[in-house]
């Protein structure tokens, strides 16, 4: 079966990222062609970057690094809950990213982002980097408003508008992660 991580990418205290995290979680596991898992970065606690040796070089030093290469590697596709911060995504998730190579290669992507224009440039952002990891990322894609789907900027209230705009972003993400799959093996 097609594995998934929903990765959790904000580290920040009072973040919305979690939230949004576990209500796509929510709508994916009522899904039977796929096993979907939340990850979140708060668990690894990656310092910035401190491994020696290029990421390329699979070869890793700290532990912290191990736990994280391990848990990557597990999975065929990830969606990435990501906020926009100065017109990017999060510093944290954007490290966590450049801690590994090998284990994002011949994988799919998907982005639920939010923000004030619903973090659609932290995606297209992430969607660079991910090319250069050999990611292939869907089209379909989830912004969330924090003027029109959160209360008070925090609340988060998505528009029922969402919820379609979800089953078509996760339709292409395991498409493409079954597609990808011969490549991994």
């Amino acid at each position: 079966m097609i594995k998934i991580g929903i990765i959790i990418g904000s580290t920040r205290p009072g973040r919305n990222a979690e939230t949004v995290a576990r209500w796509v979680h929510d709508l994916a596991v009522k899904r039977d062609d796929a096993a979907f898992e939340l990850v979140d970065l708060r668990e690894f606690d990656l310092p910035h970057l401190d491994e020696a040796l290029p990421a390329a070089a699979g070869r890793y030093d700290h532990a912290h690094t191990r736990a994280w290469s391990d848990r990557i590697a597990a999975f065929d596709g990830f969606i990435f809950v990501t906020p926009e911060y100065n017109h990017s995504t999060s510093g944290a998730l954007k490290n966590a990213i450049d801690f590994l190579f090998a284990e994002w290669a011949d994988k799919s992507a998907a982005f639920v982002s939010y923000g004030v224009d619903g973090g659609a440039r932290a995606a297209e952002h992430l969607r660079q980097v991910l090319g250069q990891l050999k990611v292939a990322d869907v089209p379909a894609q989830v912004t969330l408003s924090l003027h029109t789907d959160f209360e008070n900027f925090s609340v988060f209230q998505p528009g029922p508008h969402q919820e379609e705009k979800v089953t078509a972003m996760l339709d292409q993400l395991l498409s493409w992660a079954s597609a990808l799959r011969p490549l991994r093996v």
